[in-house]
C-alpha cells in the first residue's frame, strides 16, 4: 500500500454546489500531487488534494483511484474528466514518458480504467502556465518591477528535481502555455570558474552539461562540492556530506555558513543567466514567473545583487530585460489550479487543452 497524505482546500463541500468535477494531476521527479476540483460557471475550484512520493507509484493508476475514493466515498462526487502535467514531452496529449520518473502516462488507459469521458496529458510546466493567473496576490512574489505592454509574452522557469520552461503566448480568451524542453539545453560558460565549474558537475560524463544539471536539487549540490574541494570545506562540511538531503541543508545553513552562502551566490547567477537567455530567446517582455520548490523555499536569492546583476547583463538588448517583470510563484498548488483549469476548458471546448 502507497502512503498517501490527504489535504483539505475547501471547508465545506456540498455535492450540490458545482455542475460537474475534475481531477487535476501534477506528476514531479520528487511528489505526485493529485486534486479534485468542482465546477460552476466554467470555473474549477480545487476541493481536496492528495500527495505521495513518485518513487513509490508504479503507475498513475493507484494514485488516481485512491484520490477518486475519497470523494466518492465522503461526498458523493463523480469525476468524468481531468488532466495530469508531467515533467516530459506529451505526445498530442494523450502520452508521456515522463524524464524522472520510472513510469509512463497513456490517456487511453487511464479513460479506460476510470470510465472518463476525457483525460489529457501535458508538460507540467504548461500546467503552471494554465494556473498563473488563478493565483492570489499573496501567491506571487515580485522580484522585479518591470513595464510590460499589454499581451506581451511571458514565461515560466522552474527548478527542482529538474528545469521546466514553458512560453505563455496570448490569445483572444488570454494567455495559452506553450511546452519546452529547453531545460536540457547546454549551459553557457562566460570564464575559467564556470569551466572548473562544468568539469566537476560533469564528472566523468562525455555529454554536454545542461541547464538541470546545475540548476536542479542535485546543482546545489554540486556546486556546493566543487567549492568545498577548491576552498577546503567548512565547519558544516562534515554534517552536509553526510546527509540525505544535501541540497535541503546547504539551503538552511546559507545565513550562517560562508561555504552555503557562496554555493548560493553561484546558484543565483547560474540562475538568471539561464532565465535572461530565456526572456530574450522568446521575447518574454511580459513577465517572467519563477516556479518550482527550490523557488519558493528560497524567494530571497531573487531579489539579489548576484540575480539581478546577471539578468540585466546583456550589451544590445539591455533595454528589454530591464522592462521585463520578475515574479516568483510562491504558491505550490499552482500546477494542481492550472491541470484543473485545463481539464474544464477541455470539458468546455469538448477538446484538448492544447
Amino acid at each position: 500500500m502507497v502512503d498517501m497524505n490527504l489535504r483539505m482546500h475547501c471547508r465545506m463541500i456540498s455535492k450540490g454546489d458545482y455542475a460537474s468535477y475534475v481531477l487535476g494531476v501534477d506528476i514531479g521527479g520528487t511528489h505526485t500531487n493529485l486534486g479534485v476540483a468542482g465546477v460552476a460557471s466554467g470555473k474549477a475550484t480545487l476541493l481536496y488534494s492528495t500527495h505521495f512520493q513518485s518513487q513509490e507509484l508504479s503507475s498513475l493508476i493507484p494514485a488516481i483511484r485512491g484520490t477518486l475514493n475519497i470523494g466518492g466515498d465522503r461526498w458523493g462526487i463523480e469525476v468524468k474528466r481531468g488532466c495530469a502535467g508531467g515533467a516530459g514531452p506529451a505526445l498530442a496529449c494523450r502520452r508521456s514518458r515522463l524524464t524522472n520518473v520510472p513510469w509512463d502516462l497513456d490517456a487511453d488507459e487511464i479513460e479506460r480504467e476510470f470510465g472518463f469521458d476525457g483525460f489529457y496529458i501535458i508538460n507540467d510546466f504548461q500546467a503552471i502556465g494554465y494556473g498563473i493567473d488563478l493565483l492570489g496576490e499573496g501567491d506571487l512574489l515580485q522580484a522585479k518591477a518591470g513595464a510590460p505592454g499589454a499581451g506581451e509574452t511571458r514565461a515560466i522557469i522552474g527548478a527542482g528535481t529538474g528545469l521546466g520552461k514553458a512560453i505563455l503566448i496570448h490569445e483572444d480568451a488570454g494567455y495559452r502555455p506553450h511546452p519546452s524542453e529547453g531545460g536540457h539545453g547546454d549551459f553557457p560558460l562566460h570564464d575559467d570558474f564556470d569551466l572548473e565549474l562544468a568539469r566537476s558537475l560533469r564528472g566523468d560524463r562525455k555529454t554536454p552539461l545542461s541547464y538541470e544539471d546545475v540548476l536542479s536539487g542535485r546543482g546545489i549540490e554540486g556546486i556546493y562540492a566543487f567549492l568545498s574541494r577548491r576552498d577546503g570545506g567548512s565547519r558544516r562540511s562534515r554534517e552536509i556530506f553526510g546527509a540525505g538531503g544535501k541540497a535541503a541543508l546547504i539551503s538552511k545553513h546559507r545565513f550562517e555558513d560562508d561555504l552555503c552562502r557562496e554555493a548560493f551566490s553561484v546558484y543565483a547567477r547560474c540562475y538568471a543567466r539561464c532565465a535572461k537567455n530565456f526572456v530574450l530567446d522568446c521575447l518574454a517582455t511580459g513577465g517572467l514567473y519563477i516556479a518550482g520548490g527550490i523557488a519558493a523555499k528560497n524567494a530571497d536569492i531573487f531579489l539579489s545583487s548576484e540575480f539581478h546583476e546577471e539578468f540585466l547583463k546583456a550589451e544590445k538588448q539591455r533595454s528589454l530585460l530591464e522592462r521585463t517583470p520578475i515574479h516568483v510563484i510562491l504558491n505550490y498548488d499552482v500546477s494542481l489550479y492550472g491541470a484543473c483549469h485545463a481539464a474544464t476548458i477541455a470539458a468546455y471546448r469538448n477538446d484538448r487543452p492544447l
